[in-house]
């Protein structure tokens, strides 16, 4: 069963799902717990379907929380790209989920909390890859 995230070989691919306001964040199949968890941690909610027989992998995927307006799902998306990206993870997002300004917020909010007096933080790790749409 594969998704956005197997599709275009990323790690993590946020979208808006189509004919819905529901935003995904996909991860490929048989994404490390690790990456599910930091999702979970950002604020997006962890959604699973197994298989009725067993056979075949198990989906996971996440979606910003239904109660949100559209406008704080946007944030929210926008606001876990930097952190995806500082843990390592390659993130695909579309221009029309990713606002610049929230975005830049974001990478200052990681740096200041990566940052210590002993050992400043490194540089950021560029802007993500944004797929057309």
């Amino acid at each position: 069963m594969g998704n956005r995230a197997d599709d275009e070989g990323t790690d993590v691919e946020i979208y808006r799902r189509a004919l819905t306001d529901t935003i995904h964040a996909d991860t490929p199949t048989g994404a490390p717990e690790q990456l599910l968890a930091l999702l979970d941690q950002l604020g997006f909610e962890r959604n699973t379907l197994r298989p009725a027989d067993d056979e075949g992998p198990t989906y996971i995927w996440h979606e910003a929380p239904g109660h949100l307006s559209q406008r704080e799902q946007k944030r929210l998306a926008t606001r876990a790209v930097p952190a995806l990206l500082t843990a390592g993870y390659a993130v695909g997002i579309p221009d029309y989920l990713f606002d610049r300004a929230i975005y830049r917020r974001a990478v200052a909010a990681t740096r200041a909390q990566r940052a210590t007096p002993a050992s400043p933080s490194p540089a950021a790790t560029g802007r993500p890859r944004r797929s057309p749409g």
